[in-house]
């Protein structure tokens, strides 16, 4: 019998909460995946069918290429049949250092460099010179980075104080250190003189002596040692990007190191030579200097038959970036600035000028940071991408990339050990009465606030000109729930997550960033609650806390506490595998042995929220699991990891500890970010109830059903990169929707159906 290698077959998944789920799903169309937070879509999505198809593409590759690929583990699933070649575009940001821009990560930098090189004028050599990593092409003061970094000896040195009171401020160079015995033990220093009192030559032999065997060194010092100045020493130990502690250090060098433009190439990374060379007057650094859709202006205007396909390239590679609503970026512009939202997209325009087919691609909410408008080119890119011959698989909350999508798949019903089943596979047009939580959001009718809070005060932000601000100024509101809206790139997070804190610096900002943890971080560590359940274990039983830790006395000795054994294959993948001494608890079995009302330690880091809020509910930190499941975070439990939280829980476990806060400024950066539809309204209590506190609170958002029930709105734009940075409009919702200017009130008014 011929199978059927139209679907992609699925048997069995039991990844992470799926509970042995089975199906089908159509190649060659858009296939939306739906649900809560925590239900299990990017565990099937991801986990299961995307880790699968990219560990059989690494299985094809020699064992050579394996061993240097990223690893895949094997999910927990019957069989997959009928896998396509996988292309993931996740939310995870570009990476990259100071080299690596816009125009590298999307190649488009590549087509121009070969363009100067053949119609450039004058001649100055091949398109490898064109490039600011090249050393016949780099500017030589600044090896290519556009940028020159020196040491604030401000920030570094305390001159009221002396060497041995700590005068050097930065970390390693402490009294007792052995870089600050260096300074101390060579001969050259009162190490009990302030530094104010220091002659220019002792300041000199501080700060810029080359390397060196001191005159008369004390007796401590050794015979092979060397002296060298405190600022030639922290670039060559700290500040060169090769050296071991520069990562480790990165946070306090930030406060000592100060980057100026190249005072050479002014910022342009290329030497003379290679800036001579111009097209109608423009070197190839003015070019990259160019928002994108000013570049592709210019691009244009220049004719050369013989180089014709070039410049037709050229042109198509920029207008993809256009097309998916980053025209206002420069290619200069480095990839580790742009947001998760921008990173994914560039991502995107890699796909566009392709011509394979027959490829399975796979998004990770590609609605992140967009604005409605923004959404509906996206929407007509992977609509492309899905005609050219290939299957689409997208994780998703957002309404308006469900409605494109030719079959849903809708998760649920609820998160965690409520979710990991299929309650509705279909069409959008049947999910409305499938009876989903998903299907609930799309039947309900559509309302704004009808009597906003009006604010007695305000404050001001005055003449913002970072980025692209026009000399904005804006009165924000008091003790209300305002919206700050507009396209991507139009420039909210400049007025708000930069210039607001600027001019008024006790605003408290939630912003995206990701919970930073071990491998042993928990739930329960994160919310600093950990050592008071240690603490009633112990003196429940009479003995040490550190018996309760898995990082003290009480660890397993086989697997160190980390509850796993990682088993290394060698070619093939590593595997974790729970620890059989200690049945994966990570403590060691002894522990077991003590309890705290007829359970053990390991048995109360399996309880979830909602469980534990039953069972500590005379102790005095169960505040904090009440606080998670008004915020719909019950299903969690203690103990787990927090590298398994998806984006929408850490969101919402960061908001967590902002909930009793009272008076206070408090700046949310789409915090609809991850969200099922039907959670939306919760986030909303819990903003209604900051207000209600006393506090002022401030949301960038794109999300209309938060925007529709703001007290007060303000739209900036009209819209992205130099066509964004004015105040298009403020007032309240119902004020915008009689205001025809303003792309969000466009939008807000099909939302609303008025």
């Amino acid at each position: 019998m011929k199978p059927n290698n139209k679907h992609i077959n699925i048997v069995g998944a039991r990844q992470n909460n799926l509970k042995n789920i089975s199906l089908e799903i159509p190649k060659d169309e858009i296939t939306v995946f739906t649900g809560v937070s925590g239900s299990g879509k990017s565990s099937l999505v991801f986990k299961t069918i995307g880790a699968e198809a990219q560990r059989q593409i690494n299985e094809t590759q020699n064992s050579f290429t394996r061993n240097r690929l990223n690893h895949y583990g094997v999910p927990d699933v019957d069989k997959i049949e009928h896998l396509n070649v996988p292309v993931i575009i996740s939310q995870k940001r570009l990476g990259g250092n100071a080299r690596s821009t816009v125009g590298t990560a999307t190649d488009i930098y590549t087509s121009l460099r070969l363009l100067f090189s053949r119609i450039g004028q004058p001649f100055v050599g091949y398109s490898g010179v064109f490039s600011f990593n090249h050393p016949q092409g780099m500017c030589p003061a600044c090896e290519g980075l556009g940028f020159v970094s020196k040491i604030n000896t401000k920030e570094l040195l305390d001159e009221n104080k002396s060497l041995n009171e700590g005068a050097i401020l930065f970390p390693t160079f402490q009294p007792g250190g052995y870089r600050w015995l260096r300074y101390v033990n060579s001969g050259y220093f009162d190490a009990d003189k302030k530094l104010r009192d220091f002659s220019k030559t002792e300041w000199d032999l501080l700060l810029n002596a080359d390397e060196h065997m001191p005159t008369h060194p004390n007796s401590s010092w050794g015979k092979t040692m060397r002296y060298i100045g405190l600022l030639p020493r922290i670039e060559n130990d700290f500040l060169k990007r090769d050296s071991k502690e520069h990562n480790i250090r990165k946070k306090e060098l930030q406060k000592i190191v100060v980057s100026t433009t190249c005072p050479d190439c002014l910022g342009k990374r290329l030497n003379e030579n290679v800036l001579s060379c111009k097209i109608h007057g423009k070197d190839i650094a003015d070019c990259a200097m160019l928002p994108i859709d000013e570049l592709l202006k210019f691009i244009k205007t220049i004719s050369s038959k013989p180089f014709n396909s070039l410049l037709e390239e050229l042109k198509m590679k920029l207008n993809n970036v256009v097309d998916i609503g980053l025209q206002y970026l420069t290619l200069d512009r480095s990839t580790s600035s742009l947001s998760g939202g921008e990173s994914q997209r560039i991502k995107m325009v890699r796909h566009l000028g392709n011509s394979l087919e027959n490829l399975l691609y796979i998004f990770d909410e590609p609605s992140i940071g967009l604005h409605p408008k923004d959404l509906d080119n996206i929407s007509s890119i992977i609509n492309k991408i899905r005609n050219k011959g290939n299957t689409v698989l997208i994780v998703e909350h957002d309404p308006d990339i469900i409605k494109i999508a030719d079959h849903i798949v809708d998760i649920g019903p609820g998160a965690g050990v409520d979710g990991g089943q299929i309650v509705y596979q279909g069409s959008f047009n049947d999910l409305k009465t499938s009876g989903s939580r998903t299907g609930a959001y799309f039947s309900q009718k559509r309302s704004h606030k009808i009597s906003p809070r009006k604010a007695v005060e305000t404050i001001k932000i005055k003449d913002a000109t970072m980025y692209n601000l026009k000399e904005l100024s804006v009165d924000i509101p008091l003790n209300v729930l305002s919206v700050v809206t507009g396209v991507a790139g139009s420039g909210k997070s400049t007025l708000i997550r930069k210039v607001l804190p600027s001019q008024f610096p006790e605003v408290r900002i939630i912003d995206q960033s990701p919970i930073i943890g071990s491998s042993r971080g928990t739930l329960l560590t994160y919310l600093g609650i950990f050592d008071k359940i240690r603490k009633v274990f112990a003196q429940a039983n009479k003995v040490s806390t550190q018996l309760f830790s898995n990082n003290s006395l009480g660890a397993c000795s086989n697997c160190k506490g980390l509850g796993f054994e990682k088993i290394d294959l060698a070619f093939m993948d590593d595997v974790e595998l729970p620890c059989e001494v200690c049945n994966g608890s990570g403590f060691t079995p002894e522990v077991l042995k003590y309890k705290f009302q007829r359970k053990n330690i390991t048995e109360i880091m399996e309880l979830t929220i909602e469980e534990a809020l039953t069972f500590f509910r005379e102790l005095e930190f169960v505040d904090n699991f009440r606080l998670l499941t008004e915020l719909g975070l019950g299903y969690l439990k203690l103990g787990q990891r927090l590298n398994t939280f998806s984006g929408g829980e850490r969101q919402r476990l960061k908001l967590s500890a902002e909930l009793e806060v009272r008076n206070h400024i408090i700046v949310l950066d789409e915090p609809s970010i991850g969200l099922h539809p039907s959670d939306t309204q919760m986030l909303l209590d819990i903003l209604e109830r900051l207000v209600e506190m006393g506090n002022t609170v401030i949301v960038i958002e794109h999300n209309l059903d938060i925007i529709s029930q703001a007290d007060w709105i303000i739209d900036i734009g009209p819209g992205a990169g130099k066509c964004g940075g004015q105040l298009i409009f403020q007032g309240t919702v119902d004020s915008l929707l009689g205001y025809k200017n303003s792309e969000t009130a466009n939008y807000l008014k099909s939302y609303l159906n008025v």
